[in-house]
């Protein structure tokens, strides 16, 4: 326990001070994320922050790899697959980057990791698992790159990216404490960069994560959990509990606009956290929100892994209870202008 504290605490103040350094770096360049008819901010702001996160993060885990306190396999799988996801999303704050080029490299880090990680051979639902074979690795590969996406479409409003990392990372921390020490610490050390991150994101943000910091967040959370799943310690389904709030807006979304033949890589305002924001709720008060939901879905997962025949009911049950709270959402009628 003393190593998560130690390892959060460090990762804490890097970022916390590395965000100050990233905010003059990219104000003095002029990056900056001007707002549009789909944005959710008013004003000009400097974007590309999340590269703290990114070096306290990568940092960790080559001080942890070099100290012999994290497995090869998994250092390598967050060094050179999220090194290229947060390089691909750095550019892409600068000046952009196609979409094909972007999901290319994404899937890249994706079977990078999952090569370096075995795949996925099974999957642990409840106290039954799912032999995978072969078919277990194209789903780990689609589920990093969906992670990677999702985590980018849900940072839009000042505070929500970071403070979800924060809390996931809080959580698997403690619930993997005892189970896979080397896990429990980079999970620490993600909480530790987000925490340090948010005094500088928060409503107002000086600075925005950007996507080096969200796509980069959505690829060690994944990689974390196929490590969690296939060593033993964590079910990735339990996982999914953690993020349920991010997974169920962004895929619910997803499949809306896919089925309304629309282009689900583009830039929009239909996301139920967005809506929340134009229905008038201010952007702390969203957070907020869905960092309430956290702490049920938290407990849900401490739960399920004390008693892991209820797994599935619990995900059927929170399925319906998050569905239930976006169609809620959804029906809520936008302002003139958003709540900012």
């Amino acid at each position: 326990m003393s190593a998560l504290l130690v390892g959060g605490s460090i990762a804490f103040v890097a970022s916390l001070l590395l965000s100050a350094v990233v905010l003059r770096y990219v104000r003095n360049r002029g990056v900056l994320d001007v707002p549009g008819e789909r944005s959710s901010h008013a004003v000009p702001t400097p974007r590309g922050g999340g590269l703290a996160i990114v070096a306290v993060v990568l940092g960790g885990v080559a001080v942890l790899l070099a100290a012999g306190r994290l497995p090869l396999t998994l250092g390598v799988a967050l060094l050179g697959g999220g090194a290229a996801v947060a390089l691909i999303g750095w550019i892409d704050d600068l000046g952009g980057v196609p979409a094909r080029l972007r999901l290319a490299v994404q899937t890249a880090a994706a079977i990078w990791a999952t090569s370096w990680l075995g795949g996925l051979p099974s999957l642990l639902v409840g106290s039954d698992a799912a032999h995978l074979g072969p078919v277990g690795i194209v789903l780990a590969v689609l589920g990093i790159v969906w992670a990677i996406n999702l985590y980018n479409f849900m940072d839009g409003i000042d505070g929500m990216a970071a403070a979800e990392a924060a809390i996931v990372g809080l959580a698997a921390a403690a619930l993997l404490a005892r189970r896979d020490a080397s896990l429990a610490t980079v999970a620490a050390v993600v909480a530790g960069g987000a925490i340090g991150f948010l005094p500088w994101n928060w409503q107002r943000a000086r600075i925005f994560m950007g996507d080096v910091g969200s796509g980069f967040l959505g690829f060690v959370l994944a990689v974390l959990a196929l490590a969690s799943e296939n060593g033993g310690a964590m079910p990735a389904l339990v996982w999914l509990l953690l993020l349920g709030v991010f997974f169920a807006d962004a895929t619910a979304t997803l499949v809306r606009r896919a089925l309304r033949r629309e282009r689900w890589y583009a830039a929009h305002r239909e996301h139920a956290y967005q809506r929340a924001t134009r229905a008038g709720w201010s952007h702390a008060q969203v957070t907020s929100a869905v960092l309430l939901l956290d702490a049920g879905l938290v407990f849900a997962a401490w739960v399920c892994l004390r008693r892991p025949e209820l797994l599935p009911s619990t995900l059927l049950l929170v399925t319906v209870v998050l569905a239930g709270i976006y169609l809620l959402v959804e029906r809520r009628r936008p302002m003139e202008k958003p709540a900012l």
